[in-house]
């Protein structure tokens, strides 16, 4: 009887994992950013929120970062590294008003929606059922935060 090779996560896998990496550390600054800069009439919730989101990203990168070396890739680190591979992009340093942070804060969410559904499908398709599960977590986490910044924004 033929067994079948362990499943090992691909380069493919394996890049998408440090993108998803790359984003959510990219979402954690900008988030940062938003809390220590938002202003207006829904300071104390935003500011408290925003923390809250932050706090939650900075033990996501941990647990990402550690998934590829649990993979025995080394994790990408440094600020220029992790930005040149971020589909995120930052705000300029410059006041913005709370609904303007909450919806950049929306499209980066919604990017790494899109980096973790890849990311899920492709440790599916690779037989790495562990970063499937890891990319399942974040989706459910960044879908939950995309309606609470949705409804914030909502008018009606």
């Amino acid at each position: 009887m033929k067994t079948k090779p362990k499943a090992k996560s691909s380069d493919t896998t394996e890049t998408k994992l440090a993108h998803l990496l790359a984003d959510s550390y990219a979402l954690l600054g900008q988030t940062q950013f938003a809390h220590w800069n938002v202003q207006g009439p829904a300071f104390f919730s935003l500011h408290t929120f925003l923390q809250t989101q932050y706090e939650e990203l900075f033990l996501a990168v941990d647990e990402i970062a550690e998934r590829l070396r649990a993979l025995d890739v080394i994790s990408p680190g440094g600020l220029k590294t992790l930005a040149s591979l971020s589909a995120i992009t930052e705000l300029d340093v410059k006041a913005h008003p709370a609904k303007d942070l909450v919806a950049h804060l929306l499209a980066a969410h919604e990017i790494l929606v899109d980096t973790a559904k890849a990311l899920r499908d492709l440790a599916e398709k690779s037989g790495d059922a562990e970063t499937q599960d890891l990319a399942i977590k974040r989706i459910q986490i960044h879908e939950k935060t995309i309606w609470m910044l949705r409804s914030f924004l909502k008018t009606t």
